[in-house]
């Protein structure tokens, strides 16, 4: 090495150790989580159609990515069982219809979505979010279950409430059922977190009780018949402790995030609550003491799905973003907005313009407590949306940015990238490097490539700086660029670890292009 370049080297060394490190001159944070939802179920967002070309499948898959990873883009919740069904190889449950066309049919050429999209993502620098949904068995009454189907072999495992079936949250058998199903995808495969959405007991209809009498009865857990709702919460807090041990003690590193309902409380019935009057809550309706799970570190974030907007008579977006920003308990804390919603013919004249959109993700930033956002779902920012994703890219989400950076689970950053090295390619010229290796918590998930000129006055490991992030140990500079750009360039990688920490600077790498 140079004298130069040892300079530079020792430059870039100390900034990374201060405060000159900037942020992003957009301010644009550099840790947040930027989250969209896959919806498997129903083919909401995908597959377009059950069946089929698993080969179309395949593309229809990555372009979505490709789409989300342009807006920079960090994290992708997929759907793998929307009702008692796999998007995986499982030796618990049946191919999802919604796959094959039938449930409990091997898709064509043995496609595996999960571990084909586990794959897809990393390449791309994101996380994957396996979404499970715990209960819910059919959709329709109409719906047909494999004969192989746990529902069908345990039909008293379940209940028939309104056109819908589920699984008893009350019975250990079904407890143990789910946890075994979660655990074998979190060992099986290198999932980056565990997602339940916000289905638990089943939303209430008007006049209908919940027939759960029956295992009341025979699993009372010490409860008296007058707090059968406290007896039902205490049935889900089981179950999420339950996989709060199992993903925890299986690989420590898999994050497990509850996206609930946007309300848990409301003032007028808990001083604690959300100063809301919708009527609906997590606590009281659907049986979920979410805020208690985030107290007892059960765990790692809740992204509440707050589908209002700003201003909102009785259920305003504001009041509860800040509610929850304030009651994360030490756990991050995520806000789902509400895409959907967005389109000129909206009921509500807040959601007929792209600005409700634009003004949510600058509210969320805003909030201390509050650590990122998701989109609800995925094939929105696919379609025009008024202007939003133009917005988006050009003045909120230009640049990459890492996930939240988990310090209980490990706040110790990985090393650098080290032998640093340029071939030929048939387009251009590869930047190489080797993998930085070491234990599940040390060793590199991504890594992250910066860019600067002689010009650039200190070498800021800024997003604005990043060009590439992935988990790939190679940077591509394509020909046509070295035609157009003659000058020298300089490069430092880093090493981001599974719980967003990131590394001291590489040795500069500098380039003539």
């Amino acid at each position: 090495m140079n004298f130069y370049r040892s300079i530079l080297f020792t430059v870039i060394v100390l900034l990374s150790q201060g405060a000159l490190f900037a942020q992003n001159h957009r301010n644009q944070p550099k840790h947040e989580f930027r989250g969209a939802w896959i919806a498997t179920v129903a083919n909401i967002d995908w597959p377009k159609a059950r069946g089929g070309d698993v080969e179309k499948q395949k593309h229809d898959l990555c372009t979505l990515l490709d789409t989300l990873k342009s807006y920079n883009m960090n994290a992708v919740i997929f759907q793998v069982r929307p009702t008692s069904d796999a998007f995986y190889h499982s030796k618990y449950e049946p191919w999802s219809k919604y796959l094959t066309g039938t449930q409990g049919e091997m898709p064509e050429s043995y496609f595996d979505p999960l571990a084909f999209v586990i794959h897809q993502c990393h390449r791309r620098g994101m996380e994957l979010h396996a979404w499970f949904n715990p209960y819910r068995v059919k959709q329709r009454e109409e719906d047909q279950l494999s004969d192989g189907n746990i529902a069908k072999v345990h039909p008293e495992w379940t209940f028939k409430y309104g056109k819908r079936t589920y699984f008893d949250p009350g019975l250990p058998q079904v407890r143990n059922w789910v946890a075994d199903v979660v655990t074998d995808v979190v060992r099986r495969y290198d999932v980056d977190a565990i997602h339940f959405d916000d289905y638990f007991y089943p939303y209430p209809i008007a006049g209908k009780a919940l027939p759960d009498s029956t295992s009341f009865a025979r699993y009372p857990a010490g409860f008296e018949a007058n707090q059968v709702k406290d007896w039902r919460r205490h049935n889900v807090n089981t179950i999420i402790k339950q996989l709060s041990d199992s993903i925890h003690a299986t690989k420590p590193w898999v994050k497990f995030g509850i996206s609930p309902f946007g309300v848990w409380r409301e003032k007028r019935s808990d001083l604690r609550g959300s100063n809301t009057t919708g009527g609906m809550t997590n606590y009281d309706h659907l049986y979920a003491d979410v805020i208690m799970w985030q107290e007892k570190k059960w765990i790692d974030y809740l992204l509440p799905q707050i589908y209002w907007y700003r201003g909102q008579p009785k259920v305003d977006y504001e009041t509860l973003a800040h509610w929850w920003g304030e009651n994360n308990k030490g756990r991050h804390c995520y806000i789902g907005n509400a895409l959907y919603k967005m389109k000129p013919d909206a009921s509500a004249v807040s959601w007929q313009s792209a600005q409700e959109g634009i003004e949510q993700i600058k509210l969320d930033r805003d909030i201390e407590g509050v650590d990122g956002f998701a989109f609800y779902s995925s094939k929105y920012l696919t379609q025009s949306m008024m202007g939003f994703k133009d917005s988006l890219k050009a003045n909120y989400l230009s640049t990459p940015a890492f996930t939240p950076n988990m310090a209980w689970m490990d706040s110790v950053p990985p090393a650098y990238p080290i032998n640093i090295n340029m071939r030929k390619v048939k387009r251009g010229r590869q930047i190489y490097w080797d993998p930085v290796l070491g234990g599940e918590m040390d060793k590199g998930r991504f890594y992250a490539v910066y860019r600067f000129t002689k010009a650039d006055k200190l070498f800021e490991l800024t997003p604005d700086n990043m060009v590439q992030f992935t988990s790939d140990c190679t940077f591509d500079i394509h020909r046509k660029f070295l035609r157009l750009f003659r000058k020298k360039h300089y490069y430092i990688i880093t090493t981001v670890d599974r719980a967003s920490n990131e590394s001291m600077p590489s040795e500069i790498f500098y380039i003539k292009q």
